[in-house]
């Protein structure tokens, strides 16, 4: 009975350890095999396939909306069913002729079941000293296993309403989706730079939490926002479009803060791409052709914003955009998130401004900036 003693104890070493890592210990996992990680790559590639399919983007983000929670109540069943089948295997390597009843695998697998969930039902007890102590033991994991997991919703759920919370103060300020042409229009007027400056004073701190939380509990990042035109990749990319355009083009009081901020966001983005091992993808779509970028410039000029014409500086801009963008499309590509523009084709009505018994003037009007929210403060 030696080979099912050695299986039933690697079984429950791995498990433990993959449960310590995932919930306890407060830091990215360099290994590249966890159960964890398989466990993820086996589902979340299948279920983002479907999600592929549907065609209606509401539609669409509801249904992925359901795999961070359901995932992590399918990693707790597959821990569970893993201990209890390790356990098993115990009982049966540990069962002798004295006890008949054990030297069944089904019935061992029953009774490690019924310790495991501290049932007591006694229709099946141990007898020998070995399984005494295995049945003990069992138990006290059980039960211990079960605090763990109760405790570590929570965490999860306080991480994702922190998360939550600065993504939609981002509505007003930026648009839905965020865009960076939205921040810096409507952030123009009187106090307008003082109120942007604060804005990216706040996001260096949260792109950190976000940061933190996410490389410690990478779940969260399955996780969807409330809306589907929102997301905690999009409020990223839309914070570190505004930051390089500032360093780069644009003449602003507020350019050292945007520096820090850039640091602080870009180091999020690569390092979470790190966490799900998703290499930098270049090839892809311009976020911002030519065009896009001259429409820009004729936009922010008509609310005071003096770009900087010379040839080095739209090669500083390329440079910063090369230093985060491929992570960005890499997390997109990977999270099935779609990243937004520099800039909205067309107007789009913010969320604050839309219930389900319609939207504000019913059409998408101008968007507010700083100085108008003072007027109307008179």
């Amino acid at each position: 009975m030696i080979l099912p003693a050695i299986a039933g104890l690697f079984i429950i070493v791995t498990v433990l350890w993959d449960a310590f890592e995932t919930i306890v210990l407060p830091r990215r996992v360099a290994r590249w095999f966890r159960l964890t990680r398989m466990f993820y790559i086996s589902t979340w590639t299948p279920y983002r396939a479907v999600g592929r399919g549907i065609r209606s983007r509401r539609q669409r983000e509801t249904f992925l909306s359901f795999f961070g929670p359901m995932s992590l109540l399918l990693l707790f069943v597959l821990w569970a069913a893993a201990l209890i089948f390790g356990f098993g295997l115990l009982y049966y390597a540990a069962a002798t002729n004295r006890d008949p009843m054990l030297s069944s695998l089904r019935t061992s697998i029953y009774m490690s079941g019924t310790t495991f969930f501290t049932l007591g039902l006694g229709d099946v007890t141990p007898h020998t000293p070995a399984e005494r102590v295995l049945a003990v033991f069992e138990s006290g994991l059980g039960f211990g296993f079960l605090a763990l997991v109760v405790s570590y919703l929570p965490v999860i759920y306080q991480a994702f309403s922190r998360r939550e919370v600065n993504i939609v103060l981002l509505d007003a300020r930026a648009g839905s989706p965020p865009t960076a042409a939205e921040i810096l229009r409507r952030h123009t007027g009187p106090h307008g730079q003082d109120a942007l400056q604060q804005l990216l004073r706040d996001w260096e701190r949260w792109s950190a939490e976000i940061l933190e939380s996410h490389v410690s509990y990478p779940v969260v990042s399955y996780f969807r926002s409330q809306h589907s035109n929102e997301s905690w990749l999009a409020a990223l990319a839309a914070i570190l479009d505004v930051c390089s355009l500032m360093i780069a083009n644009v003449d602003s009081p507020c350019a050292r803060q945007a520096r820090l901020t850039f640091a602080m966001c870009r180091h999020t983005v690569v390092d979470l791409s790190q966490v799900f091992y998703r290499k930098p993808l270049r090839n892809v779509p311009d976020r911002m052709p030519p065009a896009d970028f001259q429409r820009l410039r004729e936009s922010l000029k008509q609310f005071g914003f003096e770009f900087r014409d010379a040839p080095a500086s739209e090669k500083k801009l390329a440079d910063l955009r090369e230093m985060y963008e491929p992570y960005l499309q890499a997390l997109a590509a990977h999270l099935y998130v779609e990243l937004p523009p520099w800039i909205l084709a067309q107007e789009i009505v913010d969320n604050w401004r839309t219930s389900a018994w319609g939207r504000i003037s019913g059409l998408a009007a101008p968007r507010p900036s700083d100085a108008a929210m003072d007027d109307h403060s008179d």
